[in-house]
């Protein structure tokens, strides 16, 4: 490559950093992650998963999966922030 030449990925990567879409992608690979890290049972009684301004926000009414989800809040945000390559998830609210 020629000096002022970046690659593909790095040119998307810069534009995406700039983008407001940024936001959007990360909370949408989030959910995508959720099933995938968290099993299909835990996903089906999470009613929603949101992160906003680095929070990480699980609503479920489901008693005794809110209380295993508020013990197992550190795990859940290093497992994601793994998966994510990206500390993103500075903290899990369980609602």
């Amino acid at each position: 490559m020629h000096q002022n030449e970046v690659s593909l990925a790095e040119a998307l990567k810069a534009f995406l950093d700039k983008s407001p879409m940024k936001h959007r992608l990360h909370e949408m690979c989030i959910q995508q992650l959720w099933e995938e890290l968290m099993g299909k049972t835990v996903s089906k009684y999470t009613e929603r998963v949101e992160w906003r301004q680095g929070k990480l926000i699980i609503t479920t009414h489901v008693a005794p999966l809110k209380q295993e989800l508020i013990y197992a809040r550190d795990r859940i945000k290093q497992l994601f922030n793994e998966a994510l390559q990206e500390p993103l998830i500075e903290e899990v609210i369980i609602h």
